[in-house]
């Protein structure tokens, strides 16, 4: 067990860091590209204003239509990805990690804030899931890929929950947490994942058109 374990937070790790990053390099690249070939004249109209008015108002939660008209999915949407983003920051386990390969490290949550956080991702999985089955207009529109996107983040925070309460063999659920950790990261260039890397861009993007040519807000 502890060959594996050794195996899944070194080169397997180091694995899934590459695909990750050269993954969504290629991917930034490779819809530049697109973008510039099928119509070019829309990079033109970025703009960082109307770009980063965009942004800043659909971080807002009460700042768009669309938040006011679901403030419950506002709010869980919004409680997910700070608390997905906060926690593999800040968890001290990963911070050691960090300062054991690079000899870097930085302030962390206590243990259990940390908890806490990573049920509530948890938590708003299976209220997105249900969402998914329960809301007509959702369920329509929805596709495997939208449960895979949705099933990866949800067993990395689940598995790292019970290694954290030592649900069932502890060394055993560790690894399955490190293991699905880095299946989300080799996933995130290919996937509905790639919103992570795609989503500033797109509101950018979008907040450009509307602001700069047509001269409305897209909110």
């Amino acid at each position: 067990m502890n060959s594996v374990y050794a195996f899944v937070v070194g080169p397997l790790a180091w694995f899934a860091w590459g695909v990750f990053v050269l993954g969504s390099a290629y991917r930034l690249v490779s819809m530049y590209q697109l973008a510039k070939a099928k119509d070019g004249s829309s990079l033109h109209y970025m703009s960082f204003k109307y770009g980063f008015r965009s942004i800043m108002a659909w971080m807002n939660p009460t700042g768009t239509l669309g938040w006011q008209r679901n403030p419950w999915t506002a709010m869980v949407t919004f409680v997910f990805h700070i608390c997905l983003v906060i926690v593999p920051i800040f968890l001290l386990g990963h911070v050691v990690l960090w300062d054991q390969f690079f000899g870097i490290s930085w302030p962390t949550l206590p243990d259990t804030v940390a908890d806490i956080m990573s049920i509530l991702v948890v938590v708003c999985c299976i209220y997105f899931g249900a969402r998914r089955f329960l809301q007509k207009d959702v369920a329509y529109l929805t596709t495997g890929k939208d449960w895979v996107a949705l099933a990866v983040p949800a067993l990395v925070f689940l598995t790292g929950v019970m290694a954290y309460h030592e649900i069932g063999d502890a060394k055993v659920m560790l690894i399955l947490h490190i293991l699905c950790g880095e299946i989300m990261l080799i996933s995130i260039p290919f996937t509905r994942l790639s919103h992570a890397v795609f989503g500033l861009f797109t509101r950018a993007y979008m907040g450009s058109e509307f602001g700069g040519v047509r001269r409305c807000k897209d909110w």
